[in-house]
């Protein structure tokens, strides 16, 4: 769970009518100094490493329904909606790393030299800068429609999934592809690319797979 290092309390999603599934899930606000509740050390990670994340173990916890969060049984809403922020916030962090990337890919374009001038005076590397620009651009103005979408709309499903799904994805080619023209100085063990690279990779994961928004999306096309 991230952020559990350091958190004071969670939020608990549970079932208190199991028979109606959805329907049936409540949220509760839970203190994490309550009896029976122990934080474990999750696995190293790839990437994202600041993150705090450990997994906590529930054993035999209760709590009343002064915990409640909203009404009981709206529990899955609030996870829905909780949901459509979170991959707003999560296109916003990918963007930050494609552009960090990308300027990361500029600067070696215009100070490393090969054949006496700076590499970014050779087409197959501007085609290379010109592609990832325009990528995280599109991923940008769809991200800022997720998030116009998120305070204006009641609900903002698609435009979420579809801005988690682009900025996520074009992240991951900036890194690559700055990796690729940084060669040996961006493969290098603590080069600001091979972090990039490594942190990458869960915004595809985290808040549902580029698969899950694909679905999200798709549903919405075929309705």
């Amino acid at each position: 769970m991230a952020n559990a290092e350091v958190a004071d309390v969670v939020i608990v999603f549970a079932a208190t009518q199991p028979d109606v599934r959805g329907r049936g899930i409540s949220a509760f606000l839970v203190p994490l100094d309550r009896p029976g509740i122990n934080r474990v050390p999750s696995p190293d990670s790839l990437g994202v490493r600041g993150l705090g994340c450990m997994d906590l173990h529930f054993d035999e916890v209760r709590e009343g329904a002064g915990a409640l969060l909203g009404e009981q049984g709206r529990g899955f809403k609030l996870a829905m909606r909780a949901l459509e922020g979170g991959r707003v916030a999560i296109a916003a962090q990918a963007l930050g790393v494609g552009q960090a990337a990308l300027d990361e890919a500029v600067r070696y374009a215009r100070t490393r030299l090969a054949f006496g001038q700076p590499v970014g005076n050779f087409h197959a590397i501007q085609f290379q800068l010109a592609d990832l620009a325009t990528d995280l651009e599109a991923a940008r103005l769809l991200m800022w429609r997720a998030a116009d979408a998120r305070d204006r709309a009641p609900k903002a499903t698609t435009e979420a999934a579809m801005a988690k799904l682009q900025a996520s994805e074009a992240a991951h080619r900036a890194a690559d592809r700055a990796m690729q023209i940084l060669a040996s100085e961006g493969y290098r063990r603590g080069s600001t690319i091979e972090r990039l690279f490594r942190d990458i990779r869960a915004a595809e994961i985290y808040q549902g797979t580029s698969e899950v928004q694909r679905m999200i999306i798709a549903a919405d096309v075929l309705a």
